[in-house]
This record gives structure tokens, C-alpha cells and sequence, in this order.
């Protein structure tokens, strides 16, 4: 879900995200220092899930009605939980969803469980969250930077957007970004917008095109093997009936009830847009009973520092008005060891920039800056 209008913005962030508080599992040469350098950030470093979506030569009718034979033997996602994660309830509904791919699109699948399905939103790009809804997010450089969100109610209503960076880097998203190509459809398992019965819920067909995944020339076409940054939120409201319409509960103040929001991988914080915490996607290949289990790359727990250190460079300008001009102000260890391999953080900073490298024998060097910009030099 994208932050404007809603209570749960980059506010929330700041007050919030670096009080976050549990247990730190990270490998380092010096394990004392390694937990009080993570201290309080924990629920930001679990592990992100992942998932690995067969190739297909037999593509889909996207037509919402997600039992026909492609899909039928293609695994389902973890059940959704909360966003925040195991701090919070599980969720009251199930929601799931699969992935298949061929040469042209990402195929989505999605099944919501819901007793009362209801959306009202007609118009392409209302902002779909005010009804409940289920979002896409696709980071497909895993950047954290260029990234795309699609929207869907009930009644197939679409809100698509481009972020050029996560809002939390003082940006706003391109809503006049569509996604041409895109095929999309919603089949309800029962009556929409009619209280006097129960429903089963409603399921959701999206075929993402990748040349719509891009706002340059060349777009990012995955081979076997390739790894994207992905998630999906649900949003749920709390509804009560007036006058045969489902409306959104208010407290009294008059004010809505929040939201729920439930995920595919937790972010550990109430925020969407911290694209290091989506789930990782695999491009595998035709064999589904012969897909190998993920194995987390070299390179991301090497970002597990970088991410360290910009979390941390962003509480000490909020406590300091500036950035910290070394790892030692950060009580950041400069050398840390991963498998076997001594890795180098080197940082340069200003009061207001910073750039941090990562790198470790025979291996390629990984930066972030001040927005949260992530890369790979060769």
C-alpha cells in the first residue's frame, strides 16, 4: 500500500522503526559487538521468504478462475501474516498466492479468503486501498530504487505506480505510470457487495508483462537462475453495514479504524516501502518437482551490513542533525567475518551524504548511499 494519504507514513518510520527490539542472529568475527550493533533493529533483519516459480510453455487464460490445469500443480506461497510479523496475530483470513513465468510475463495468482467481499472503487488509479484490496510490489534490479506497485480490488480495478525511490527518501511515486500490456482479472467466490450472505472470497489472475517493468529503453527480461525483490500486502478493513453498503468502521473520533495489512513476507515494521524486506523470487525452470531449494546469495548477507549502517546513519541524523563521520560513531565494526571470508566496510560522509562499500576477498564490491541506493560494482 502506498503511505499518502494514511496515517501509517514515513512518520511512523521515523518515530518507530528503530525501537523495534528482539533477538540478532549475525555472523561476524566479534559476536558481542556484532548484537549491540544490531541491537533494536532485529525485527528488520529476520530472513525475507522466497520462492521459486517454474517456467511454463502453456500460458494461462487470465480470466480470474485460477483451477485450471497450469496451475494446477504449482506450489503456493506461506500463508500471509501480518506485517509486521510474529509480533503481532495471525491473520483472520487466509490469503495465498503462486507464480509461473514464460518469456513475456510474470503470472500472478491469488486466492483471498473473505465471508463478505465488497469494493467500490470503479475508476483506474482511485487509490484501490480505501477499499480492501491486494498489492504487488516488484523490485526487479534489487536496488531498492525504480520499483513498481499494482493494485487490484474486487471489481478488477487497477492503481499502478512507479517509485523512483522509497518514500522515505523524500520522493513521491509517478502515478501517471501505467503498466501497458498487463492482462488482469477477478473472479468472486460468492456475491459482491451484498451483506445478507456469506461469501467464500474472491481470487485474482495477473499477467505482469516485463516490458511494462521499466521507464527506459530495456527492460529486465529474467533467464533461469535470476533473483527478483518482490512482495504482496493485503488490505483489510474492518466494516460494518448501513443502509445494504459496507462502510469502514470508525472510532470515535470519527476517524477510520486502521487497517489491517497482511503480507506474504513480513517487513517488520508497519511500512511497505522498505524494498529490502520483500521476499526474494527465483526464475526456475519447467520442472516443478525438480526445483532445488533457495539458496540465499553470497552478496545478501553482505547487505545485511550495509542496511546496518544506513539504519543507523538515519538515527543519528534524527538525534544529531547530521551524519556520523565514521563506523566508530556508529559502534559499527569496520571488518566482520561471513563463511570463512573477512569482509571491509570502508565509509566516507558528510553532514548531509554518506557511501558505504562492502567487499570481501575475490568477491564484488556493494555500495549504499544516503537514499538507500544499493549497487553492485564489478
Amino acid at each position: 500500500m502506498t503511505p499518502f494519504p494514511k496515517s501509517k507514513s514515513i512518520k511512523h518510520f521515523k518515530s518507530s522503526v528503530f525501537l523495534l527490539c528482539c533477538a540478532s542472529c549475525v555472523l561476524t568475527s566479534d559476536k558481542v559487538l556484532a548484537q549491540d550493533s544490531f541491537k533494536g533493529l532485529e525485527s528488520l533483519f529476520t530472513t525475507p521468504r522466497q520462492y521459486t516459480a517454474s517456467f511454463t510453455t502453456n500460458k494461462p487464460l487470465v480470466d480470474g478462475d485460477i483451477n485450471e490445469s497450469v496451475w494446477s500443480n504449482i506450489p503456493w506461497t506461506d500463508e500471509f501474516t501480518d506485517i509486521e510479523g510474529d509480533k503481532q496475530v495471525a491473520p483472520a483470513l487466509n490469503t495465498r498466492c503462486k507464480m509461473i513465468w514464460d518469456k513475456d510475463y510474470l503470472y500472478i495468482a491469488a486466492e483471498i479468503k473473505e465471508p463478505h467481499v465488497w469494493a467500490y472503487l470503479k475508476k483506474h488509479d482511485e487509490v484501490v486501498y480505501n477499499d480492501n484490496d491486494f498489492e504487488i510490489f516488484i523490485d526487479p534490479n534489487h536496488t531498492t530504487h525504480k520499483y513498481f506497485e499494482i493494485e487490484v480490488n474486487a471489481i478488477n480495478t487497477i492503481f499502478d505506480l512507479f517509485l523512483p525511490k522509497p518514500y522515505r527518501n523524500n520522493t513521491g511515486p509517478l502515478i501517471s505510470w501505467d503498466t501497458p500490456g498487463m492482462l488482469h482479472a477477478v473472479k468472486v467466490q460468492g456475491t459482491l457487495n451484498d451483506p445478507s450472505d456469506k461469501d467464500k472470497g474472491w481470487t485474482v489472475e495477473i499477467a505482469v508483462p516485463y516490458a511494462a517493468l521499466s521507464l527506459e529503453d530495456l527492460p529486465k527480461i529474467p533467464v533461469i537462475g535470476d533473483v527478483w525483490r518482490i512482495n504482496f500486502s493485503r488490505v483489510e478493513w474492518d466494516t460494518e453495514v448501513v443502509k445494504g453498503k459496507y462502510i469502514r468502521k470508525k472510532n470515535a473520533d470519527g476517524k477510520n479504524l486502521p487497517e489491517h495489512n497482511w503480507v506474504w513476507s513480513p517487513q517488520g515494521v508497519i511500512n511497505m516501502h522498505f524494498p529490502e524486506r520483500w521476499g526474494y523470487l527465483k526464475f526456475g525452470d519447467a520442472e516443478v518437482s525438480k526445483q532445488t531449494a533457495f539458496e540465499m546469495p553470497y552478496p545478501e548477507h553482505q547487505r545485511k551490513y550495509l542496511w546496518l549502517v544506513y539504519y543507523r546513519q538515519k538515527e543519528f541524523m534524527e538525534k544529531e542533525g547530521r551524519y556520523a563521520g565514521s563506523l566508530e560513531e556508529l559502534n559499527i565494526p569496520a571488518q566482520f567475518e561471513l563463511e570463512g571470508k573477512k569482509n571491509i566496510l570502508e565509509l566516507e560522509a558528510g553532514n548531509h551524504q554518506f557511501y558505504l562499500s562492502v567487499k570481501a576477498d575475490q568477491q564484488q564490491t556493494l555500495t549504499i548511499n544516503e537514499d538507500g541506493l544499493v549497487q553492485t560494482i564489478k
